[in-house]
Parts: structure tokens; sequence; C-alpha cells
């Protein structure tokens, strides 16, 4: 599944054309490695984004078409969240 679709599916971001934005702008990475909007990614990923001050570090658990708001928190999990400080 495509990057952006995962992250509007999951819910992470709202709407795709934004993930895409994100993505286009290198701040989100699959394992380490910069991601592009049209990245596949697979289910046990490690995906690091980055929103504003704040790096969210989520793995990959399922991967759907759609899903349920009640259903999206279960497509990934989160391994870490942390503050990043303006250099």
């Amino acid at each position: 599944m495509r990057l952006d679709k995962f992250l509007k599916v999951s819910r992470l971001i709202k709407r795709r054309t934004l993930a895409k934005e994100v993505a286009d702008q290198g701040r989100i990475t699959i394992n380490g490695t910069v991601a592009k909007a049209s990245s596949i990614l697979k289910e046990g990923d490690e995906l690091a984004i980055q929103f504003g001050t704040k790096v969210v570090t989520v793995k990959v658990e399922s991967l759907k078409e759609t899903a349920k708001k009640e259903e999206a928190n279960n497509l990934y999990s989160v391994v870490k969240e942390e503050r990043v400080t303006a250099e």
C-alpha cells in the first residue's frame, strides 16, 4: 500500500494530499530511509513522522484499503514520541 494512502486510512494524517505534501518535504522516513508519498509499505515497517517539533515513530501492524474510525488505531502501534528542539 502507498504511504500517503496508509497515513489517510490510519488517520495519522487527515487528508491524502496533506500526507503527500509532508512526504515531499522529507519529514517521513520508513525504516530510517526518507520516503516519498508513493513508497510502498509492508507490515512491520517503522515510520517516523515529523509534526512540527514532535517526531512520532509508529510500527505498521496491518494494511487495509479502508478502515472505520474505531479500527484505525489497530493499523499501527506507537513506538515512541519525542520532542525535537530547533537548532
